[in-house]
C-alpha cells in the first residue's frame, strides 16, 4: 500500500507520449520528482517543458531502452539526481504486426529489444537500488509498474512477434512480484495489460531503427496495421483513463491492471482450454465478420 505520492520520485520510459506521459502529468499534480526517459527527442523535450511549467523537478534522458549502457548511465544519472526512486515504470513499447513466419530477424530484434530487454532492464538496474533503500529506511515504500498488454495473456493472430514480447513482460512481473515477496514488504510490482488505447503505439514505425528503413513492408503487415489502426480509432478509453487506473492500482497494491476488463471472456476461455487440453480457442468467436474479413484479406490473390 502507498499513502502518498508527493515528494517520491518516479523513473517513466516512454515518457513522450500515451500512457508514459499521461502518468508523469498525474505525478507532476502529485508533485512528485520525474524522470522522463524517452528514445523520441522532440517528444521528451514537449513532455518535460511541461512538466517543469507544473512545477516538477524533471531529468530527462534520451534512452534507448533496449541498450544496456545507455540504461546504465540513465540509472546513474537517477541516483546521483534524486536517490533510488520510489516508482519505476517500465512503459516504452514498440508494435509490429503480420504473420509470425514473415517478420524479419530485424523485426524481432527490435521488437524484443523494446518491449522485453527495455523492461528487462529497468527491472535490473533499478530494483537492487529500491531495495537498498528499503533495507535503509524502514519507512521507504516502493513500486514497479511493467507495461505488457492484453496481447500478454492472448494470442491473437497476425501478431506474433508483439504477443511473445507482452507474455514476456506478464511473466516477468508475475515472478518479480513473487520474488520481491520473498524479501521485502515494502516494494512491489504490477502489471499494466491494456487492450486497444490510442497511445501512439500503432505508429511505432516512427522510431524504427535506421538500418530498418529500408524494409518493405509484407502484405501481412500491411493488414495487420491496417486493423490496428481501425481498433485503436475507435477506443473509448483514453490512455489518461489508464493512468489513473495505474496510480490508483499501485496506491491499493493491486498486482492486474486492466483497460478493458471485459476481454478478459477470452482470457478466461484460453486459461479453460489449457486446463482441458482443448485447442486455442477461436478469437474471432465473439466478432466472427473480424475473422472473416482478416482470413479472406490475407487469402486474397497479391
Amino acid at each position: 500500500m502507498i499513502d502518498h505520492f508527493k515528494g517520491k520520485t518516479a523513473v517513466l520510459t516512454g515518457a513522450g507520449s500515451g500512457f508514459g506521459l499521461e502518468c508523469a502529468r498525474i505525478g507532476a499534480r502529485l508533485g512528485m520528482n520525474l524522470v522522463l526517459v524517452d528514445v523520441q527527442q522532440d517528444a521528451l523535450d514537449k513532455a518535460a517543458a511541461e512538466m517543469q511549467a507544473a512545477g516538477a523537478q524533471v531529468l530527462a534522458r534520451k534512452v534507448d531502452v533496449s541498450s544496456a549502457e545507455q540504461m546504465q548511465a540513465l540509472a546513474a544519472a537517477v541516483k546521483e539526481r534524486f536517490g533510488a526512486p520510489h516508482f519505476v515504470f517500465n512503459n516504452a513499447g514498440v508494435g509490429s504486426g503480420g504473420l509470425v513466419w514473415e517478420n524479419s530477424l530485424a523485426d524481432w530484434q527490435w521488437v524484443l529489444g523494446v518491449n522485453v530487454w527495455g523492461v528487462i532492464h529497468g527491472v535490473h538496474l533499478f530494483t537492487p537500488m529500491m531495495l537498498e533503500a528499503a533495507k535503509a529506511d524502514p519507512a521507504y515504500r516502493g513500486h514497479i509498474v511493467n507495461t505488457a498488454s492484453m496481447a500478454g495473456l492472448l494470442t491473437p493472430p497476425n501478431m506474433g512477434v508483439y504477443n511473445v514480447t507482452k507474455h514476456a513482460v506478464v511473466s516477468l512481473t508475475e515472478t518479480l512480484y513473487q520474488d520481491l515477496a520473498l524479501v521485502t514488504d515494502q516494494i512491489s510490482a504490477s502489471v499494466l495489460c491494456p487492450y486497444f488505447v490510442p497511445t501512439g503505439i500503432n505508429s511505432s514505425e516512427r522510431n524504427r531503427p535506421a538500418h530498418m528503413a529500408d524494409e518493405k513492408p509484407t502484405k501481412s503487415q500491411l493488414i495487420g496495421q491496417a486493423m490496428t489502426n481501425k481498433a485503436v480509432g475507435s477506443g473509448k478509453v483514453s490512455a489518461a483513463d489508464v493512468a489513473q487506473k495505474v496510480f490508483d492500482a499501485v496506491q491499493s497494491g493491486q498486482f492486474y491492471i486492466y483497460s478493458h476488463p471485459h476481454a478478459l471472456g477470452n482470457v478466461q476461455q484460453r486459461m479453460e482450454a489449457i486446463v482441458m487440453g482443448k485447442n486455442p480457442p477461436d478469437p474471432f468467436a465473439a466478432r466472427p465478420e473480424v475473422g472473416e474479413q482478416l482470413r479472406q484479406a490475407l487469402r486474397a490473390a497479391d
